[in-house]
């Protein structure tokens, strides 16, 4: 089919818009001389049916309708302009590039086919100019509509002190799973599946936050390998779902089925948080493939050298860094977000290397334009916002420093737990903070317990299993010869390396997990699961498992007996977090009374049963506290206005190889208390009743946590 004619249209909105009648082509580029749509048949993706120029150029954005168009058409696009490598301009009308607003992408990037602007093996390298045409190695967007029956879907709007999230992998999650039929697993389709969804609510789960969904490409690097970028933290477009996780066979059909994912895990009260790659693309340095970006208007999307255009400035590892800066490159950004709230009814996002997103020309700054324009935004605003503090560039360690309206990845949290279970000296007063909900990082920018996001491990590093088994990485399946991945990772192995028959320490093992998962659940602030942690999944040591897309990533769903037990004390921690208010405050402790309170909000002893004093936090081998969380000293109300009084627990710690015995507070701290766990046992226990001022001895490397009902 031909089409004679290209109308005006309009620039906005940008993308490819159907509008009935026509489709209507709107693309930014600053600096492009000449852009133009190409078609391509829909029964044979490889053949092209047609360029057509974008007639008007307005405010930077080319644009043009093309009538009688319709949804299904497979396009790209070609920019014309100079090829100046050392002016930062990288166009090549040779090279088919990908829509940055593309809702669908159809097909992946094929690195065999000349991708790349230049000829690989050029003594001259990205400075040649190779006029080979791309377009069979890469995918095709897609023309959609955002037509979608949501039957009234309303976001669970969770708020942030109930909230539990768990990271998981779309794929890695139900690839295993056998409750799952077949030909859903590890799809989007298979992760609403029943099965699945029965799991997160015994959980207690609230939040699903998923690895990377956006459409990626996996690095050459990786495909010589025979390996692939399983994490997808190498974006390729931010709108598209990418369509390795879709079930569906119909040409964008995954749009859909995400949307029908997140429809069936907010009836079940869930919500849907995605971890966002804004910080850098798939496109990599002055070697990487032109494939979008690039060659639409490379000086704008990417921050370049100020000394040499050719070369990228890189605050994240991977090659390039996004020019958050840019007018067009910010509007992007916020666009993209905008649509996965309003569009496909996300409840959140996690925002991958944040810092780099709060760089201006100086460095790092709270106030850059991209937290201005989030903070201002009637839609972003009222969403789950989570940070990632860090980047590799200079002073890229930002915990504690983002925008009040912001929750962080609190990576101190899960280095202070880490050590203190491992014995390490010189932890309590540490441990005092991040327990408590870290206020030492939050509380002066005037942010809430919640800023925190608490987490043992993520999906980068040790899962929760290898951080008790392994001391060192062992990720030789990564072909790096073990090169790859973090070495400071603060794990001890209970004494052997690695996987043991020994019944000992295995059995060390398994309490050391339920320490950390025990801390997990008590601490303030948002507590993060890994999806495999709370059944003991391994990657036998592996910590940097980002390529491996096979059962060393998945999620392992037949269980032994030790997992099973695992298993059922998350579960019952999880419901202990829910049915105590004393362990989701919304305020900061004042270690005071609060109103007529009997007790007082927080209070800290040593195993002798007195208060802890300023020098008792200062000593180095004290590895033994206990902490009383008044019931009676609640400073927020209900949604409804009314005080809210609940039990008064003791949570007694000792992460001394040794038995310790703890000497409970004196009868003015509260009268018989009741035990409710107790680590050094697989259960979650129900010991008989110990009065106030009596003893109780915790076995070494074990918490113990007590109970007084609330008065009526």
């Amino acid at each position: 089919m031909k089409w004679s004619e290209v109308l005006p249209g309009k620039p906005y909105p940008l993308g490819a818009t159907y509008q009935g009648n026509g489709v209507n082509f709107a693309v930014f580029s600053e600096h492009a001389r000449k852009m133009e749509v190409c078609l391509f048949d829909a029964r044979d993706p490889s053949r092209e049916l047609g360029r057509y120029s974008l007639p008007e150029h307005n405010q930077h954005v080319w644009h043009g309708f093309i009538p009688e168009l319709q949804t299904g058409t497979l396009y790209g696009l070609r920019a014309h302009g100079p090829y100046e490598p050392r002016r930062g301009l990288r166009f090549n009308p040779h090279k088919l590039l990908v829509d940055p607003y593309a809702r669908a992408l159809h097909g992946q990037v094929d690195f065999s086919a000349p991708v790349y602007s230049y000829l690989p093996g050029d003594p001259e390298q990205d400075l040649g100019f190779d006029i080979r045409d791309s377009a069979l190695g890469m995918p095709k967007a897609v023309v959609l509509t955002d037509d979608f029956d949501w039957e009234g879907d309303r976001p669970p709007s969770v708020p942030w002190h109930r909230t539990l999230l768990y990271e998981a992998h779309v794929k890695g999650l139900t690839r295993l799973h056998p409750s799952v039929p077949e030909h859903l697993r590890g799809t989007y389709a298979g992760l609403a599946h029943p099965a699945v969804i029965d799991h997160l609510q015994q959980l207690g789960v609230t939040a699903v936050e998923l690895l990377p969904v956006h459409a990626h490409v996996d690095e050459p690097f990786l495909i010589n390998k025979g390996l692939t970028n399983y994490w997808g933290y190498s974006t390729l477009n931010f709108f598209a779902p990418d369509a390795r996780f879709s079930a569906s066979s119909s040409r964008g059909g995954q749009v859909a089925e995400f949307k029908s994912m997140v429809k069936a895990l907010h009836r079940a009260g869930i919500e849907v948080i995605l971890d966002v790659v804004y910080n850098h693309t798939g496109e990599g340095n002055h070697l990487g493939p032109t494939l979008s970006f690039k060659g639409l208007d490379n000086s704008a999307y990417y921050r370049l050298s100020d000394k040499d255009p050719r070369y990228y400035q890189d605050f994240t590892g991977t090659g390039n860094s996004w020019n958050a800066t840019h007018p067009y490159a910010l509007k992007l950004i916020m666009d993209s977000l905008r649509y996965w709230v309003q569009v496909m009814h996300v409840d959140g996002f996690r925002f991958d290397l944040a810092t780099t997103l709060g760089r201006d020309r100086t460095g790092y700054d709270t106030r850059a334009a991209f937290f201005q324009m989030v903070h201002q935004d009637p839609v972003l605003s009222r969403v789950k916002l989570i940070a990632e503090p860090w980047d590799v560039g200079d002073f890229g360690y930002q915990v504690g420093n983002f925008p009040v309206i912001w929750s962080e990845w609190n990576g101190k949290y899960r280095d202070t737990i880490r050590r203190y279970w491992r014995g390490d000296e010189r932890q309590a007063a540490e441990i005092g903070c991040r327990l408590t909900g870290s206020s030492d990082l939050f509380a002066l920018g005037g942010r809430k317990p919640t800023a925190s996001i608490n987490f043992i491990t993520a999906h980068d590093g040790f899962t929760l299993h290898d951080l008790v088994t392994y001391e060192q990485k062992h990720n030789e399946a990564n072909l790096e010869d073990n090169r790859d991945g973090g070495n400071d990772n603060h794990a001890w192995n209970c004494g052997v390396e690695g996987e043991t028959r020994d019944l000992a320490v295995n059995a060390l093992r398994e309490q050391q997990k339920r320490n950390f998962l025990a801390t997990l659940f008590l601490s303030q602030g948002v507590p993060m699961l890994v999806a495999g942690d709370e059944m003991g999944r391994t990657q036998r040591g592996n910590n940097n498992a980002y390529c491996q897309d096979n059962p060393l990533s998945w999620v392992e769903w037949r269980l032994t007996e030790p997992q099973r037990k695992l298993l059922d004390f998350t579960r019952r921690m999880s419901r202990l977090r829910r049915e105590q208010p004393v362990l989701s405050k919304r305020r900061f402790f004042r270690g005071a009374t609060i109103f007529d309170s009997e007790l007082k909000d927080l209070a800290w002893f040593r195993p002798d049963g007195q208060e802890m004093k300023k020098e008792d936090w200062e000593k180095p081998f004290a590895r033994s506290v206990c902490f009383l969380l008044g019931g009676d000293a609640i400073a927020t109300p209900d949604d409804d206005g009314r005080r809210i009084v609940g039990d008064t627990l003791l949570v007694l710690m000792n992460a001394h190889h040794e038995p310790i015995t703890f000497h409970l507070p004196a009868i003015e701290w509260g009268a018989d208390w009741e035990e409710v766990v107790d680590t050094s046992q697989s259960r979650v226990s129900h010991h008989p009743h110990t009065p106030a001022g009596g003893t109780l001895v915790v076995a070494g490397r074990s918490l113990r946590v007590l109970r007084r009902p609330a008065v009526d």
